[in-house]
């Protein structure tokens, strides 16, 4: 049976927190999976926050996942939410102090930290005394029993535009990125979604990691994608990295959307001045709901005069997926059972749920780059179907 539960009044009547209802019992012993504590929900739950404040190269970062946090807090009905923040410095030995101060504190779940090392710090520390961990962090390495994703991997971008480019026609794939260990992470991905969902990989291309490097791998790359007979490109270069150099050399070696669909593992449209690049118009990406974003973005702005980075929404998805959970008035609400139902839950990105092996699933939409503009061509999910990949 699924319930829908609003999280405040007419301000979140855009979204929802849709949740299955459990049948846990309430007595006190550890479930498999990291278990969690049982909590009061006649009273304010405690919730501990750790962002990195006091970095120095995530600072701004760290206020606007607090900013997002907050948001959240205000926006939750009859639920009571003790929101502490913690500074983890950017460090994991800030973040295992944080951690271990926020236990003392009485607190019954984490939302943070940021930094891959940083949450599997936080993991360990929480393990000990049964508190799960929803952390930033989109690094499936870090995911763990007591710890879950909030960030979205390239395991589920890689599998949603796969399985598009394969309804489409599009699923004889040729991947092409660069000799980084974060891309050839992205690369195994989109080799595992073609597998699962029944394309093919017909071809692949490593480049050194620069500009020289991209310039120099160009005419293998081409000559072997025209080889291979593919219909898509995959390319898991970013454009902070080699996209750009990518996406204008391709064309001029013979490689263009009249013979191939270029397919980015990474968001094409930030920073927006990507969206006027030539060698980008035409190509899909994988994006959270914009509406949903926009209408977050809007908020956001109102209320702090700046709009958010990306990741801010993942704090308020955190709050919202807790609010939601405690808002049933169960004392085992923040178990890892009750994280991990099926249903899931909607967020400011959209729909997102967590797995049992700490990765999570969210609901994406595809798009294209057509003169400038991000156009969405396959909608986001409104609900999940099945038990996930």
């Amino acid at each position: 049976m699924v319930a829908v539960f609003p999280l405040r009044r007419k301000v979140l009547t855009w979204i929802t927190c849709i949740f299955a209802m459990l049948t846990l019992s309430a007595c006190g012993f550890s479930l498999p999976g990291g278990g969690g504590p049982l909590i009061n929900t006649q009273r304010a739950v405690p919730v501990a926050l750790l962002v990195p404040k006091s970095s120095q190269s995530a600072g701004a970062l760290g206020v606007a996942l607090e900013n997002a946090a907050w948001l959240a807090v205000n926006d939750l009905d009859d639920v009571e939410i003790d929101l502490r923040v913690y500074d983890t410095f950017g460090t994991p030995e800030g973040a295992t102090r944080a951690a271990s101060q926020a236990l003392a504190d009485g607190a019954r779940i984490f939302i943070g930290p940021l930094f891959a090392q940083n949450a599997s710090a936080v993991g360990q520390v929480a393990a000990g005394r049964g508190v799960n961990v929803l952390t930033f962090s989109n690094n499936p390495s870090v995911a763990a029993q007591n710890v879950f994703l909030l960030g979205s991997t390239f395991e589920n971008t890689a599998n949603r535009l796969v399985r598009y480019s394969v309804r489409q026609g599009r699923g004889r794939v040729f991947i092409v990125n660069a000799d980084d260990p974060a891309e050839a992470l992205g690369a195994d991905a989109i080799r595992r979604a073609t597998q699962r969902n029944g394309g093919q990989v017909v071809g692949s291309a490593v480049f050194p990691l620069s500009q020289q490097g991209v310039v120099n791998a160009i005419p293998e790359i081409t000559r072997d994608y025209r080889a291979s007979g593919a219909q898509s490109m995959f390319v898991t270069s970013g454009n902070s990295g080699a996209l750009p150099f990518l996406s204008e050399l391709l064309p001029e070696n013979g490689v263009t959307p009249a013979n191939s669909q270029l397919i980015g593992l990474q968001r094409l449209d930030i920073p927006s001045s990507a969206l006027s690049l030539k060698g980008l118009q035409g190509a899909w990406f994988a994006t959270p709901s914009p509406g949903l974003v926009q209408q977050f973005n809007n908020r956001y702005a109102a209320a702090y005069g700046n709009t958010p980075p990306p990741v801010a929404g993942l704090a308020y998805d955190g709050i919202a997926a807790v609010g939601a959970l405690v808002a049933q008035g169960n004392s085992n609400a923040l178990t890892t059972q009750a994280l991990t139902q099926g249903a899931g839950f909607a967020g400011v990105n959209g729909l997102f749920r967590f797995m049992p092996d700490g990765t999570n699933e969210r609901g994406l939409a595809v798009a294209q780059i057509r003169n400038n503009q991000v156009i969405v061509i396959d909608p986001a999910p409104r609900s999940f179907g099945g038990a996930g990949f």
